[in-house]
């Protein structure tokens, strides 16, 4: 299980807002977002769009969703599920965790939906 390490404070990411990871940061083969969603809770996903190329800490968050900047494909936070066409393959989830207002994130540790 790998360590968790710490990636920003609660106040860096605004609600409705992404952070973006570099696999330099995170030790990870890929890019991994970390989402604040509209419940106040803090969620990590792979950050490629499993249709095409695109960034979803550029997407649109909506509740526990994130909506593809490309093709509007849609994907739940909490467990990475594909929910909308034209993505058909569900992404990658990260756990992470929230304490005394820094965020921590486990990559590869899938989260706990």
């Amino acid at each position: 299980m790998s360590e968790p390490i710490r990636v920003a404070r609660v106040e860096d990411i605004e609600e409705g807002e992404a952070l973006l990871l570099t696999p330099e940061v995170t030790g990870a083969e890929v890019a991994i977002s970390v989402f604040h969603a509209e419940d106040g809770a803090f969620y990590a996903l792979d950050d490629e769009c499993t249709h095409g190329a695109a960034s979803l800490s550029e997407g649109l968050i909506e509740e526990d969703t994130v909506e593809c900047p490309k093709h509007a494909a849609a994907f739940c936070l909490r467990d990475g599920r594909a929910l909308s066409l034209p993505a058909t393959v569900d992404t990658r989830t990260h756990q992470v965790e929230v304490r005394d207002g820094e965020i921590y994130l486990r990559p590869g540790v899938p989260a706990e939906a």
